[in-house]
């Protein structure tokens, strides 16, 4: 069982802000393959899912960004799941807009609601698949990753997603390593 994770803030106040690019790429991947019946369970919206011959569950916690990583907790033991089996995804401050970077382990680079699900798994060792929001070091980070994306950015992230729907499919069917190989490639 696969568990793929994205990462944002509840309500409508939250969507289409840089720090929500997780539950957007997810739901872009849910629409996309027209799943629908987001259930509750644990603080997160769910599905479970058969894809590539095996369940796979995406999670949105609905926990607030900073308080992520219990809920991710809580269906990781409901319904044991490995943590080499865990995708998440998430915004990233270092990655300019349109790119994205797979890592099968690491800090937190400073992300808080990776550093909350780091806690709350007591493990690095969970993959993750950053995609890029770029930093304006001219305002505060909470303002930057909490502003909406303007209606350029709104486009190249439509135009990427068909990649990380790609990346997302590829993830059930591909090594990791090879994955890693195949996508990432430095800012541009």
């Amino acid at each position: 069982m696969k568990l793929i994770v994205g990462l944002g803030n509840p309500g409508l106040e939250y969507e289409y802000t840089r720090h929500n690019i997780g539950f957007y790429m997810l739901d872009r991947y849910v629409l996309n393959r027209h799943f629908s019946g987001w259930k509750r369970k644990f603080n997160g919206l769910y599905l479970v899912e058969d894809l590539f011959g095996e369940k796979v569950i995406f999670l949105k916690p609905q926990s607030y960004m900073n308080l992520s990583g219990k809920v991710v907790f809580q269906f990781v033991q409901f319904y044991h799941i490995s943590c080499s089996d865990i995708l998440v995804i998430s915004d990233d401050l270092d990655l300019n807009i349109g790119n994205f970077k797979l890592k099968d382990r690491g800090s937190s680079g400073g992300h808080n609601g990776l550093k909350d699900i780091e806690k709350c798994l007591h493990t690095q060792e969970y993959k993750r698949l950053k995609i890029g929001i770029s930093h304006d070091r001219s305002m505060d980070t909470k303002d930057y990753v909490l502003g909406k994306f303007s209606k350029e950015e709104m486009k190249l992230y439509e135009e990427l997603s068909n990649t990380i729907n790609r990346v997302i499919d590829d993830f059930f069917v591909v090594d990791f390593s090879s994955l890693m190989n195949q996508y990432n490639c430095k800012n541009r």
